[in-house]
């Protein structure tokens, strides 16, 4: 028995929708069916919501279940305004590509078809469109929006510039977010929480000691530090690990001469530096995450004048 699979492991989604045969009859099917999903693009279609499978690349991990209701109770007395937007993968079988609280509200408001925009689009765009349409809603959490950018690097194979340019991003953007992904799950989750701001979060990537990071978290959290307190924090934490307890000395004073530096190339290269001494000068490290941030290091480097 020959399995037909139309789309991304239709099969495996829509069992029921599979086809049997040999040679021409199998053929023919295939070309019938092809017709029918030409005829289902760029159109819009009231669709059984039950013929809508969730897109597998939706980039958001956390719907608010209140205001889910409260769209529900909109879409029940007014109906829906704008349609959700979907791909055709078969014989009357369709995949989202974006719209996926709007057709959970539809669901629970009990209606049975929905407004939908098919369009023709392949596997690696379902994921952009997913991200561009939720990023231009704002309704991802920058954690949600990193995962959604190690997803396009990952599954698709695409570059930070290429992330860049299909989400209308500059590539440094895209860098800072990725490095989110780096920080401890605590901070995360204040983060998607909207406990802490992305501005906060940045700040204490450069804070290494763990128990540090979440000292200054939770400090941050309770008396409701700016974005300014937390980046000041850090460094008086920077400057105690230098300087000890003890009064500033000459030598004190060279290191936190040294310690201002380091700040200054980290703001420059939007990456962790660091600057050791040696019996006679000394080496300056500079830190990269990818291939990419090291391509954009170097870039920065070669821009600095002479």
């Amino acid at each position: 028995m020959t399995k037909k699979v139309l789309g991304r492991g239709l099969g495996a989604f829509f069992p029921e929708y599979d086809h049997t045969g040999e040679g021409d009859k199998e053929a023919e099917s295939r070309n019938i069916d092809k017709e029918r999903v030409l005829q289902r693009v760029n159109v819009i279609m009231q669709l059984p919501v039950s013929d809508i499978r969730p897109n597998p690349y939706q980039p958001r991990e956390d719907f608010d279940e209140i205001k889910l209701q409260e769209l529900s109770e909109s879409i029940r007395m007014h109906g829906l305004i704008q349609p959700v937007t979907v791909r055709a993968i078969g014989s009357d079988k369709y995949e989202l590509i974006s719209g996926e609280r709007r057709l959970r509200a539809t669901k629970m408001a009990g209606i049975t078809k929905i407004p939908a925009y098919v369009r023709e689009v392949d596997d690696d765009d379902l994921i952009a469109f997913a991200l561009i349409e939720n990023v231009q809603r704002e309704q991802l959490n920058p954690i949600e929006v990193a995962l959604g950018y190690k997803r396009l690097i990952e599954e698709c194979n695409y570059t930070q510039d290429q992330v860049a340019k299909k989400l209308g991003k500059n590539r440094t953007t895209v860098t800072n977010t990725l490095r989110l992904l780096t920080l401890r799950p605590t901070i995360q989750y204040a983060l998607k929480s909207n406990a802490i701001s992305t501005g906060h979060a940045r700040s204490l990537i450069s804070v290494e000691d763990p128990k540090v990071q979440d000292k200054l978290l939770d400090r941050a959290v309770q008396e409701d530090w700016s974005v300014r307190q937390i980046e000041d924090a850090v460094r008086k934490q920077a400057q105690k690990k230098s300087v000890g307890n003890k009064l500033l000395k000459e030598k004190d004073q060279k290191d936190l001469h040294l310690f201002e530096l380091s700040s200054r190339l980290r703001n420059k290269f939007s990456t962790r530096v660091q600057i050791k001494k040696k019996i006679k000068g000394g080496e300056i490290r500079l830190e990269y995450y990818s291939d990419d941030d090291l391509e954009r290091i170097i870039s920065l480097l070669e821009s600095v004048e002479e």
